[in-house]
Parts: C-alpha cells; structure tokens; sequence
C-alpha cells in the first residue's frame, strides 16, 4: 500500500446504492471524489450502480461515469472486497447469478455482520415494491413527477452554482414534503423491517427509494444508502465498529445531517 493510502481514512466496510451510471443526473464525479479520498476493507454496492433503463432509452456514458467504474475495479483488484446486489435499473444482471466480474462478487443478497456482532440483510430493495401495494397508475406518475423534480433541480443548482453557492437537492425538499411520498417512504420501511425480521435478521441495510435513513424501530436497525443523484449519501462502518450515515457536498463530508429517529445512541451500542 502506497505511502498516500495509509493516509487516507479508512472504514471497515462502505455501502453504497443507487449511483445510476449511465444516467444524466448521476453524480459521478463526487462519487469519484469519495473513492479517490477513502480506502475500505469491504465495498458493498447495493444495486442499480448502471442505469441500464436509462442507457437503453438514450445511450449517455461520459468519460466520468467509466473512471467510477474503472476506480471500483481498481479497489477489488488492490485488496477491496467489493460484492455487488443488482437492483431494478440493473436487473438483468439477476439471471446470471451468482458469478464473479474483474473480482467483484455479484449475488442477488447477502448477509453483513457489524463488529458488534449484529446481523443485517443486505438488498436492493425492489422487493418490496409488490408488499407496499401502490397502485401502477401512481407508481407510474410518481415515476413522471419525479423526473420532472429532477430537471427541475437540474437547472435549479446550475444557477446556484453560478451564484457561488453549494449543491442542494430541490427535489428531495419537495418530496418530504408531499404527504403521500412520506406515506409511502414509511410502508417501504414498514415492509422492509417485516423482512429482514421474518428472515432472521436484526435490521436491514438497502437503497432504491432514494431516501437516505439511519433508524431503530421495535429493536430492528432499518439503514438506507440512499442514492447518487439528489443526496450523495452513504452508510460507512467505521474502525470503533459505529454504522454512520455519511453525505458528500462539495468535496467535504456531512455526517449524519438527518435527524436519526428512535436512537439515542449509535447503532452498535443501541440495546
């Protein structure tokens, strides 16, 4: 390991979701910032990391989005155990499962076990979609409401970065504050915890929903990644064994800047 390595700060194990390559709101140049100022023992990528939807509608791959691709393939081959979930945007990858591309592992879950010994379902997500029960028509126009937030957030932050002023998601305001997206956010929670409980589990670590959360409900640990087009957000473990929920802005880390419901203490030493 080369002398600026070891000065880097290192995690035991970085979770990632969401990052959408391939995508034109995908914010891989700050995702390649976090890479580039981090090392880990292990990476886990917890699905829809390629936007195969999207490349399959318009085919959109800048110079950016293959240096995020190249930097995880660097990791696995220099010591970085990277395993890799498909999730709904990349579900193809699902019918070959499981197998092993350039030393990343790539199965449909797995099973994460903190230092403290507690035990987390690692997924995607998608599954839950069937068990929160919205109906296709408004999956369908939430999926049309939501691209329109994005172009509107799209043009929003180029003008604050014009006027010198840092990143900051329109889009995700907006939703937390539409009633019926914080109803379904909490029945995805709902149905995720029943899950990971139902499996074994004592809490479950995912994405898709693109809503960044570090909680406790009912002795069950309910983590989300989040996602790499409006939050740049991220669940790392760092080397005291603590799970934190992470932000990158303008190359400066925010941590836990969401309010953690129904934990008092970090999430290894919560009874």
């Amino acid at each position: 390991m080369s002398k600026r390595a070891r000065s880097l700060p290192h995690f035991r194990n970085i979770f990632l979701s969401d990052i959408h390559l391939g995508y034109k709101d995908c914010k891989a140049e700050a995702l390649l910032q976090l890479l580039q100022s981090m090392t880990c023992d292990n990476l886990y990528l917890l699905g829809d990391i390629v936007d195969l939807w999207s490349l399959k509608r318009k085919p959109y791959w800048p110079p950016e989005h293959q240096r995020v691709i190249d930097k995880i393939t660097a990791l696995a081959n220099s010591g970085t155990k990277v395993q890799y979930i498909p999730g709904n945007h990349d579900i193809e990858l699902r019918d070959y499962l499981p197998l092993t591309i350039k030393n990343i592992e790539v199965c449909q879950s797995s099973r994460f076990v903190s230092q403290s010994g507690q035990s987390f379902l690692l997924i995607h997500g998608d599954l839950f979609d069937g068990l929160v029960r919205c109906p296709k028509l408004l999956t369908w126009l939430g999926d049309k409401l939501y691209d329109f937030l994005l172009f509107i957030n799209r043009w929003f932050n180029w003008t604050r970065k014009l006027m010198g002023k840092p990143y900051w998601s329109l889009a995700q305001f907006i939703k937390q504050r539409i009633g019926k997206a914080q109803e379904y956010i909490d029945r995805y929670q709902q149905a995720a915890l029943a899950y990971a409980e139902q499996k074994g589990y004592q809490g479950i670590i995912c994405g898709h929903i693109h809503q960044p959360a570090i909680s406790m409900q009912k002795g069950l640990y309910y983590l989300n990644c989040g996602d790499w087009i409006e939050n740049c957000s991220f669940i790392v473990e760092d080397e005291h064994g603590e799970l934190q929920l992470r932000y990158w802005y303008e190359k400066h880390i925010q941590q836990s800047t969401m309010p953690v419901q129904n934990v008092d203490t970090p999430l290894d030493k919560a009874a």
